[in-house]
């Protein structure tokens, strides 16, 4: 059997590039990559120069069989995402599962991810979070909003530039104008900011400034005193 590395890039700066994942990228049989001409920028910075494979959520379903096969002949692969870990809202899931199933070993190697930094220099909470990624754009928005009222801890969103503002607006509806939250952009780029107060300000702000880069949202949970407190509200309500 083969090997599969799991192998984060640097969602900014090169820098942030483990020396770890650029022995594993060189010795690798293949690396498969979401997008073939973002990651041979990176590659060649780090003069790796391995065969290079397209695998994207248009055509996993496609190749997964194939590398599958490879790997049980023996190969090791490493596969890649545009930026950041491989899996989190990037494709990943798919390949994994499938090499798992068929026994082979999967390694993930630790590295660059977009929400952890985001969560850190929040000043919310970072003992207990929930990672909710990209809400549904249209179906389901609402309901899943809806499902996050009663959420206690820190919640976790990844957003376009395109939407931020709007999503900052839907949020305050759904959790209240006073939620104290985050909205952190180009992390590990040169314009790198983090912009934090009450939901209500934090939509002020970009309604006023024009949202630049790819953002990560961070929220504060319901305050579980009075999460509580509505909870035995509810129940001496009940006939």
């Amino acid at each position: 059997m083969g090997l599969l590395y799991v192998v984060p890039t640097p969602v900014g700066n090169l820098d942030d590039m483990t020396f770890r994942a650029v022995k594993v990228l060189k010795e690798a049989d293949f690396i498969l990559a979401e997008d073939t001409r973002t990651s041979g920028v990176l590659l060649k910075h780090f003069d790796i120069s391995n065969r290079l494979m397209s695998h994207h959520k248009f055509n996993e379903h496609g190749t997964t069989a194939s590398v599958v096969e490879r790997l049980k002949a023996g190969a090791t692969a490493a596969l890649i995402s545009d930026a950041g870990t491989p899996g989190i809202s990037d494709p990943g899931f798919f390949l994994v599962r499938e090499a798992v199933n068929a026994g082979i070993t999967v390694q993930c190697l630790p590295g660059a991810t977009a929400f952890v930094p985001a969560l850190v220099s929040s000043g919310l909470p970072c003992d207990r979070f929930c990672f909710e990624g990209f809400l549904p754009q249209k179906k389901g928005r609402a309901t899943r909003l809806e499902a996050l009222k009663a959420e206690t801890r820190t919640m976790i969103f990844y957003e376009s530039p395109y939407r931020v503002l709007k999503t900052l607006q839907q949020l305050a509806e759904a959790f209240g104008e006073d939620r104290q939250a985050s909205a952190c952009r180009e992390i590990s780029k040169i314009h790198e900011e983090s912009v934090r107060g009450t939901l209500a300000e934090l939509a002020a702000h970009f309604k006023a400034t024009e949202p630049r880069g790819e953002f990560v949202i961070v929220v504060a949970g319901r305050d579980e005193k009075a999460a509580k407190k509505q909870h035995g509200k509810e129940r001496q309500d009940e006939p």
